[in-house]
């Protein structure tokens, strides 16, 4: 069994914060850094938007934890590296997705892997109906409706979507093996590293200009270096299927963001199938245990 890192102090203030504030709180950035990322798309597209997410949050994330790879086992650094596969996936699926269907509904359809992970998480036969009113939900999103959606960027969201899943239950794996945010550290370079063919073809120099700099370090820090940190230490706390009901918000905070920030409209059919998708996560979390505090 892997041995626990104790290489790197933590965060008093994030051990001292509440595990649902972390949540929230996470939430809240990670949309925020989902809209600015926009930005970026007509300069260096959705890959380099997402090798500059990476690149930058992974520079913050080792100056602050400084992660020694030496002395390190085998299983560690698998575990970082299976990480950073997923984030890579995960960031670069869901900013094509971005790039051809408005946030929020992007983000309620990307939803399928934590509303999935929590109702695994149950052995309950209710959880049926939640099943099933999310995908009412999803059907309500992608079909009818006042446009279309482009059938790629829904492919997209859904990938997200699954690769959303596996990342709950391994940001919770690499929150119990590793100190503080060296794990997380690591995986966020390995990520940047897999990123960087599909950045630089898509980017290419535009990726040094100064614009996109600028707008490259506030998603990098808006939609990884603070949301995932703050998951990560709730994640410790809380169990993977708590940890996807509180997520239940992320629909409906990402249509706000759309609207404040994009100014993205929805129909009323794609309000529903947001309120449905929300309702069955909300639903999902009846009866789901708390995980013990690891100490």
């Amino acid at each position: 069994m892997a041995q626990l890192d104790h290489a790197a102090p933590r965060l008093d203030p994030l051990t001292r914060a509440p595990s649902t504030a972390l949540v929230l709180g996470g939430i809240v950035s990670v949309q925020l850094g989902s809209a600015v990322a926009t930005r970026l798309f007509g300069a260096v597209g959705p890959g380099g938007a997402v090798l500059m997410r990476l690149v930058f949050a992974g520079v913050v994330l080792m100056a602050i934890w400084r992660p020694a790879v030496r002395g390190r086992s085998r299983r560690q650094l698998l575990l970082a590296a299976i990480f950073g596969l997923v984030l890579a996936g995960m960031n670069y699926s869901f900013y094509h997705a971005l790039d051809r269907i408005p946030l929020g509904l992007a983000v309620t359809i990307e939803f399928v892997g934590p509303l999935a992970v929590a109702v695994a998480g149950s052995r309950r036969p209710v959880d049926l109906l939640w099943v099933a009113l999310a995908a009412g939900g999803i059907v309500a999103l992608t079909h009818g409706g006042g446009r279309g959606l482009d059938g790629l960027g829904v492919a997209f969201a859904l990938i997200a979507g699954c690769l959303w899943g596996a990342y709950i239950l391994v940001n919770a794996r690499v929150g119990r093996i590793f100190q503080g945010g060296s794990g997380l550290a690591l995986a966020m370079c390995v990520g940047a590293l897999l990123a960087l063919p599909g950045g630089v073809i898509e980017g290419g120099g535009r990726l040094l200009e100064p614009r996109s700099l600028g707008l490259g370090l506030a998603v990098g820090m808006l939609s990884s270096a603070i949301p995932y940190s703050l998951e990560l230490e709730a994640l410790r706390r809380i169990a993977a299927p708590v940890f996807g009901v509180l997520m239940s918000l992320e629909p409906a905070v990402a249509a706000l963001a759309g609207l404040l920030v994009l100014g993205q409209g929805m129909t009323g059919r794609e309000v529903l199938g947001i309120a449905l998708v929300v309702a069955a996560s909300l639903g999902a979390s009846r009866g789901a245990r708390q995980a013990p505090v690891d100490v």
